[in-house]
């Protein structure tokens, strides 16, 4: 069989598969919004990352914006990663086992939950898997096209999601720590790396332009998130998330390390697994960020299998060792399937919550709060946004047709104001604004409003003297989403007051994301 023939049914099965491992019942999450809301605000940057997800939302937008062609993107770069990974296997020398064994691998581990949503995360591990298969490539028959790849790889990389750093830091390390430290010397190399930052190099005028927000960022992400990542939770995370292919990850690692004799020219790529996760880890990094240093070592771990069934010869394989090779190529899905209705929303949310009581104790249906809840939280929190659009529509609708243009409608995150103008986005209805995040980039500055729709998990009466007219217009009533309450207040006539106050708290928030001084 082609050795391309297995990687593209691979390809084929990701893309395809995708569309069928969702319940009509469940929206987009929270995150889609947001990087879909990018797209209609086209820049070489953003407060939150680069803006390679941006043009995909711009593309999806542009071609009716329906779900079809949000999933798309992360689809397609699921689909091209097990392609690498399994023409990866191939290209090391392994037949029709160690090909499908490392596919089954990527289909059967945590990439299957993270190619489901529209986030930088999918094409974050196809840039790190295509910079490694580029180097494989290379030391193989040493065509420089191999390394322009690899440049491209990374660039591309940098203006998807800042990590990427990380990856090249570890790269970088490798090199000087194996033979393979000989491409220092190779012209094409640094051409490479120059094809690499002139693709990154709008992102970083970008920010240096807005103050560098990276750094902000990166700070409150570890006040808020990274400071309670602890050591054994990262270290538990890197067994689970690939659970059941670490009996294939981990003697691919160890025979890159240890100079497995067919593996000794890319023992560099055991170095950037090593130096990788160690340094996510000395970051107090996520513990999902690691997930891109996997699918490679899928591939040579399954060669390093293939390698024990080996004969010689024209010898026939005997039908006890057919058998063995087929068991183990299908069982990291087999490991997978008891798993299936938590990684892939199948099931209905009233289904899932009738399950609750049989799975809470693995910890499926604990949320960030640490409290057990009726849905698992990424599942909840695909719920609820339709509603919150609708309803806010209705609001507005009920507004008399003078004040309707001057409308402020303010949301307290950017989840809230994201999802509302993407369900509106064919109505007549002002954009959605927020403090929260790059939608500071898009308020509507110093005009002069007549009214507010306030979108609010809390809602705050004390807003209610600085209004002529207050009042409650509705809610978000799903039972199993994580909005469920969310309010939808409306303000008639503000003061003069709540609308400098408003001006201050926008240029507060923006100074604060672009290191200036608060005004």
């Amino acid at each position: 069989m082609s050795r391309r023939l297995l990687p593209l049914l691979f390809a084929l099965l990701k893309f395809v598969s995708g569309y069928f491992l969702i319940s009509p019942a469940y929206e987009l999450q929270r995150d889609e919004y947001l990087y879909l809301n990018h797209g209609r605000h086209l820049a070489w940057g953003y407060l939150e990352i680069p803006p390679l997800t941006a043009a995909q939302g711009a593309l999806s937008m542009a071609l009716g914006g329906d779900e079809l062609w949000v999933k798309f993107w992360p689809f397609l770069w699921g689909a091209a990663t097990i392609y690498l990974v399994v023409r990866l296997a191939g290209r090391l020398g392994g037949g029709w086992f160690a090909q499908c064994l490392a596919g089954a691998c990527y289909l059967g581990t945590a990439f299957a939950r993270l190619n489901l949503l529209f986030q930088p995360n999918s094409f974050e591990v196809f840039s790190f898997v295509l910079a490694q298969y580029a180097l494989v490539a290379y030391w193989q028959d040493e065509k420089p096209r191999h390394l322009y790849w690899l440049g491209a790889a990374l660039g591309l990389g940098l203006l998807n999601k800042y990590t990427t750093l990380f990856f090249i830091a570890a790269l970088g390390g490798a090199l000087l720590l194996t033979p393979a430290r000989r491409l220092l010397a190779n012209k094409h190399f640094w051409g490479a790396a120059l094809l690499a930052g002139l693709l990154w190099l709008p992102n970083v005028r970008w920010q240096l332009q807005h103050g560098i927000p990276f750094r902000h960022h990166m700070a409150l992400l570890h006040e808020q998130q990274l400071v309670h990542v602890s050591a054994l939770d990262f270290w538990k995370a890197q067994l689970l998330m690939c659970f059941p292919a670490v009996w294939v990850w981990v003697p691919g690692l160890l025979a890159l390390l240890l100079l497995h004799q067919g593996f000794r020219p890319c023992r560099a790529l055991g170095w950037v697994a090593v130096l990788g996760v160690g340094l996510l880890f000395a970051l107090s990094g996520k513990d999902y960020y690691a997930l891109g240093y996997y699918p490679v070592l899928f591939a040579f771990g399954a060669r390093w299998w293939e390698g024990l069934f080996g004969h010689r010869g024209s010898q026939p394989v005997p039908v006890w060792k057919t058998a063995l090779q087929l068991g183990l190529a299908v069982l990291p899905l087999a490991l997978m399937a008891p798993l299936i209705i938590f990684i892939y929303p199948l099931r209905p949310p009233a289904d899932m919550a009738a399950l609750a009581p049989r799975y809470q104790h693995l910890g499926f249906y604990r949320w960030e709060d640490g409290q057990n809840h009726a849905l698992p939280q990424d599942y909840a929190d695909m719920l609820g946004w339709r509603e919150l659009a609708d309803k806010t529509r209705a609001a507005y609708q009920a507004l008399p047709a003078a004040v309707r243009p001057h409308t402020l409608i303010q949301c307290a995150n950017y989840g809230q104001a994201a999802a509302i103008n993407y369900f509106n986005r064919h109505r007549a209805l002002p954009a959605a604004q927020s403090f929260n995040g790059s939608f500071l980039y898009w308020y509507p500055g110093q005009e002069h409003f007549q009214a507010f729709i306030i979108i609010d998990d809390e809602p705050d009466d004390a807003l209610a003297p600085h209004f002529a007219r207050y009042y409650r217009a509705g809610a978000i009533t799903n039972p199993y989403a994580r909005e469920r309450g969310t309010a939808i207040m409306v303000g008639v006539q503000p003061d003069s007051v709540l609308l400098a106050q408003l001006q201050h708290e926008w240029r507060a928030a923006r100074a604060a994301w672009e290191n200036q001084a608060r005004p």
